[in-house]
């Protein structure tokens, strides 16, 4: 299958209509060796961009360079070259950090602190008011699914893994921000861990939220994401919608046979007739269309099958190519 890679300009444009997180041929490098001068390449020339309202999934084998890509996205490390923006402004700006959001894959909590004292004191970090603490603490709870009782009363050190995810998460929205950053917030979840995880970023979405994330579970990614990029040492492969990468859900694989030849060409180009008499192809018109025209011509379908990739088999294929 064909992948769909963006193509934006090398220059940056600054209209009305900027996206929200926008990149052009950014790339890090790291010196090792006892004397530095040993270079590696962490990301390699990646421009990509994210709207507004959407939710994006980055996608990657281990140490393809997504943690890197979101710690400067972030501002925690800079660009060895290229350019990007942030909700409109120069990565690295200190005031667009008052309105992003972001839950790192292993965050490290202060274990002595209750639930609520680390989300009181990551709401003192943007200096939210206290007035306005005591109604959005208890929001986020129930949004995350923690009991305030838990959450007053047991210090993080007793809680687990789901739990510390859960209130990572509330921490990460603590200021109501307009993007939030997630690494890897299915990780060492159990199945409902997972499933509470995706309706919480469903429910974001639905707010409006614009969110970007990398996954290694990607059934959850293909629930969730408007658009995708895949990244492989270092290099953005591909990206677009789930629609342009996998094709379309209403892609179908029929087998069938008997109906007029001329016209069952027409619904399917790719037509390929068969010794014993049937015939088979892919439809990618309207199905009960065709399925009444097909009992018009005195056909009948034998078999069909959604043709469509799921992401896992694109994912794979993907990286493989890469590999050849």
């Amino acid at each position: 299958m064909k992948s769909v890679v963006d193509n934006p300009d090398s220059q940056i444009d600054t209209h009305d209509a900027l996206p929200v997180v926008i990149t052009s041929e950014l790339r890090k490098v790291y010196r090792t060796g006892f004397w530095l001068n040993q270079k590696v390449i962490s990301l390699k020339s990646c421009s990509l961009t994210v709207h507004k309202g959407e939710t994006f999934g980055l996608l990657g084998p281990n140490g393809a360079g997504k943690t890197t890509l979101l710690k400067l996205l972030l501002g925690i490390i800079r660009p060895t070259s290229g350019k990007g923006l942030l909700l409109g402004e120069a990565l690295g700006d200190r005031h667009v950090k008052r309105h992003i959001g972001y839950l790192s894959e292993n965050p490290y909590l202060y274990e002595y602190l209750t639930g609520w004292e680390f989300l009181q004191l990551a709401a003192g970090l943007f200096e939210i008011p206290q007035s306005i603490q005591r109604q959005r603490i208890p929001q986020l709870l129930e949004l995350v699914g923690l009991s305030i009782a838990d959450a007053r009363k047991k210090p993080l050190r007793r809680y687990s893994k789901g739990m510390l995810q859960r209130v990572g998460m509330a921490q990460a929205l603590i200021n109501d921000p307009e993007l939030v950053f997630l690494d890897e917030p299915m990780s060492g979840l159990d199945p409902v861990g997972r499933y509470q995880m995706r309706e919480i970023i469903l429910s974001l979405k639905a707010a409006g939220k614009t969110i970007f994330f990398n996954s290694h579970i990607l059934s959850e990614v293909e629930q969730i994401c408007d658009r995708i990029a895949i990244l492989a040492q270092g290099e953005l492969i591909c990206s677009g919608s789930l629609n342009q990468l996998l094709g379309k859900n209403d892609t179908y694989y029929v087998k069938g046979q008997g109906g007029d030849w001329e016209v069952l060409q027409k619904w399917i180009p790719s037509l390929i007739y068969q010794p014993d008499g049937s015939w088979q192809g892919t439809l990618q018109d309207d199905y009960y269309d065709f399925l009444a025209s097909l009992r018009l011509m005195g056909g009948q379908i034998i078999a069909i099958n959604l043709s469509r990739y799921s992401l896992e088999e694109f994912f794979i294929q993907q990286i493989q190519m890469r590999k050849t």
